[in-house]
């Protein structure tokens, strides 16, 4: 069976290889092998390489188990934190609608409204 490949843009490819990178050093400055990592964080060993390289058919589940291990699951939370182009776009679309003011009705003495 044939498998779905992904692609990326060059930009997010690069992205993700750097993540994977950071992840594979992480583990290095703590003197983990690869084979305890992937243990603990109950994935393959082949899994856990895919990651470091930024393999993006790689379940973000499985990115997340990792820095779990690693002790990185803050720097996760960080990813998408503050969305500083999202809040411009945000903002330049706020407008202020101004309301007109109410017409007041007033009753004739017949019983009719103006």
């Amino acid at each position: 069976m044939r498998t779905k490949r992904s692609i990326l843009l060059p930009k997010a490819q690069k992205a993700l290889s750097t993540f994977g990178e950071n992840i594979k050093l992480a583990r290095l400055r703590r003197k983990y092998s690869a084979e305890q990592v992937a243990e603990r964080a109950n994935i393959s060993r082949p899994t856990l390489l895919s990651i470091e390289r930024g393999n993006p058919s790689v379940s973000i589940g499985a990115y997340v188990k990792v820095l779990f291990v690693l002790g990185l699951e803050k720097d996760f939370a960080q990813l998408a934190k503050d969305d500083a182009l999202g809040r411009r776009l945000q903002d330049a679309k706020l407008t202020i609608k101004e309301r007109a003011p109410k017409i007041k009705k007033t009753r004739t003495t017949d019983g009719d409204k103006e």
